[in-house]
Order: structure tokens, then sequence, then C-alpha cells
């Protein structure tokens, strides 16, 4: 029997109603880098037999990618067996049922605003980008007095959108997914201008007057970092 569209994804995901399955899933997902098998266990609060099990099953469905690393990045006789470490697959998931095609629409939106030599839909479209980010902000906006608790809660409204923010020790918060990833790999000047638009709304909606949104591409990250003001 075939599987209807999104089949398979649909299969993969599935896999995730296991709550513990579910758990260590969010725990590799969640680093920079990545994780071996002792320290998803303990961050997921099960014994390494069990993180195994389920960690090896997620790889199975495609949601996880699995590495070997000699400790201490040590080679040769001697080394040490070579740890299994886990990381996100860069597979992407979607399902619809039933089925639609919303990226296919984005695609031709993004061709049109490509197409106008006059540069007026391009603009348009990161003022709807900066219209709906200030929109999704003040939704969230703390008052202005509380300045610290509104910087904490850019990177929560950030999480709300899918972002992953990570916040670095030169307390620039950068983003570890873009919600446009495939988009932006194709059409990245038009994709890339419009996100940094929603970003800007997101931070001027929340009054957080101390971060400053701005196009700063780097591998595996998304283009816009957020810097704040330093003490």
């Amino acid at each position: 029997m075939s599987l209807p569209p999104g089949g398979p994804d649909l299969a993969s995901l599935s896999s995730l109603d296991d709550p513990v399955r579910r758990r260590l899933y969010e725990v590799v997902t969640r680093q920079a880098g990545p994780v071996g098998r002792d320290e998803a266990a303990s961050a997921a609060g099960v014994g390494r037999a069990l993180a195994v099990y389920h960690l090896d099953k997620l790889v199975e469905s495609g949601l996880l990618t699995a590495s070997y690393q000699r400790p201490g990045g040590r080679s040769g006789p001697g080394a040490g067996r070579p740890a299994k470490l886990y990381a996100r697959a860069e597979r992407e998931f979607a399902v619809n049922v039933p089925p639609r095609e919303y990226e296919l629409a984005a695609r031709l939106l993004i061709q049109v605003v490509e197409s106008d030599p006059s540069g007026r839909s391009g603009a348009a479209l990161r003022e709807a980008a900066h219209r709906l980010g200030t929109e999704l902000g003040s939704r969230f906006r703390l008052d202005a007095a509380r300045q610290d608790t509104a910087r904490r809660d850019v990177e929560s409204v950030l999480v709300q959108q899918g972002y992953e923010p990570s916040r670095g020790d030169d307390g620039v918060i950068r983003l570890r997914n873009c919600p446009f990833h495939r988009l932006a790999e194709r059409h990245r000047d038009v994709v890339c201008g419009m996100n940094l638009a929603l970003v800007e709304g997101l931070v001027a909606g929340l009054e957080a007057n101390g971060w400053h949104p701005a196009l700063d591409p780097r591998p595996g990250h998304c283009c816009v970092a957020i810097g704040g003001d330093r003490p």
C-alpha cells in the first residue's frame, strides 16, 4: 500500500509521540553542536541504555544524524573507542492533511517581487513584514521601564516564532534556525530583507530599544543577528 502525500514525514514525526523520545530530541536540538549519549541521558533525566535506544530510533526516523568522534579529539592506537554523537538532521519535515502547497505559493509571490524592476513590491513586502512583527511583538510587550525583563522577552518572542535564539559571550543574539530556510536558499535577497524587517518589527513591538537587529549571515544560522547595547 502506498503512503499518502506527507506519509513518510508523518511516520517520522509520529515517533515524537513518545515523551522520552521527544525529550531527548529537544535536548539534542537545543545544543549548538553534537551531543553524546551520556550528556543526552543526563539532560533528559533517563538512564543511558534507554537514551541510547531512543536516540538510535530518532536516527532511524531521520530526525537526528549520528557521527563518531574519539575522546578529546585523540586519534591512533590507544586513543579509545570513538563516541557516538547526535545532531539534528538537515532534512525538513512537514505534514499537511489534506495536502497543501504553501511554499509553492510563497515562491510564486517572491518571484513577483524579484521581477519588479521598480523595487516597490520589495518595499511593500518589507513594510508588511515590519507591521506584522510589530503586531506580534506588542502582544508580549512589557512595561518599558522594566528593560532587563523586556530584553529577556525578546528571546521569548523569537522562540515563539521558531528562530531558536542563542546569546553568545559577546551579548549578541544569534538565531540557530531560520523559519524561511528553503525560501532563503533560493531567494536570499528578498527573504533576508523580509526577515530582517520582521525581526525589527518584533523588537519595536516590544519597545525593547536596547536591541538592534542587523543582517549578519553565518553558516548554520539565520541571516539576522540582534546586538544589544553594551553596559
